[in-house]
């Protein structure tokens, strides 16, 4: 199946402004998923809302709550969540870069590819991935899709780009806690020698291939012997009651430098005010 896009505008550094599209990195289709059957009927299980002491609710009734303690909640109508989403804006702008070994593995959430529109857009496109490898950079910058604002950091990824969406720095568990227990002394030198020998002999470059999902591998392997047997009980459930136009990349060194000469005399990324 081709991969479809779930973004598409305008990948901007300062004054130069690159068609992009945006697809998921992950394979979601790879995983086994199953639906329950209710098993006397072979009819799909769906799922009521209930209220203890009322039965099935109607969803026009039900309301979000945000709990304020003591089992209270605070009662908030649709519509006035609705009213501060974020108009999803076509233009995804790289305010900031940094050294890429500097975002630290927690913070990252979701992998995207980032592709140019068409060939008119792939030289300024090549000219950033190239720009990023060069300086071992990634940019950051905040991206607003579907109401919400996600912070996002793009890099070099083989021929193209790679976005990662973060984490905002609410969204991490302070780690003291839990690590302030453990003493800081310096290990064992004998202890500490036999360790690193371990690792230098087991590191090798990663390849992710090398990695097989034992249990994904025997669930398939379940499913297909028992597609292969006549004993296999089966249910048949029935039925259930404009791309953007981009702006055109006319002169790609004029624009950088440009850029470049707009941002003299000014030192790192300024760290802008969300909408």
């Amino acid at each position: 199946m081709a991969s479809r896009a779930i973004w598409k505008g305008q990948l901007r550094l300062s004054l130069v402004s690159i068609p992009i599209e945006i697809h998921s990195a992950r394979n979601s289709g790879a995983r086994v998923s199953f639906r329950q059957i209710h098993e006397p009927s072979g009819k799909r299980v769906h799922y009521q809302k209930v209220v203890q002491g009322v039965g099935p609710v109607e969803s026009d009734e039900i309301l979000k709550g945000y709990e304020t303690g003591d089992d209270e909640y605070l009662l908030l109508e649709k519509d006035e969540i609705d009213a501060i989403r974020l108009e999803t804006k076509k233009t995804f702008e790289l305010v900031q870069f940094v050294d890429t070994n500097e975002i630290a593995p927690i913070w990252f959430d979701r992998p995207y590819y980032v592709v140019p529109t068409d060939d008119l857009a792939e030289d300024a496109y090549r000219v950033v991935r190239d720009a990023l490898r060069k300086t071992g950079k990634a940019g950051l910058g905040q991206l607003t899709m579907r109401g919400k604002e996600y912070l996002c950091a793009i890099r070099p990824c083989g021929d193209g780009l790679l976005m990662e969406t973060l984490h905002y720095e609410d969204d991490i568990r302070d780690a003291d806690p839990l690590f302030s227990g453990i003493e800081d002394e310096a290990s064992d030198d004998d202890l500490l020698d036999v360790a690193t020998e371990l690792i230098e002999k087991k590191s090798a470059p990663f390849d992710a291939s090398a990695f097989e999902d034992h249990y994904a591998a025997a669930l398939k392997d379940l499913i297909d012997r028992k597609m292969k047997s006549k004993k296999t009980p089966r249910a048949k459930t029935g039925k259930d009651d404009g791309r953007p136009e981009g702006e055109n990349v006319v002169d790609l060194m004029d624009a950088l430098k440009k850029s470049v000469k707009g941002t003299k005399g000014k030192s790192g990324g300024s760290r802008r005010k969300a909408s």
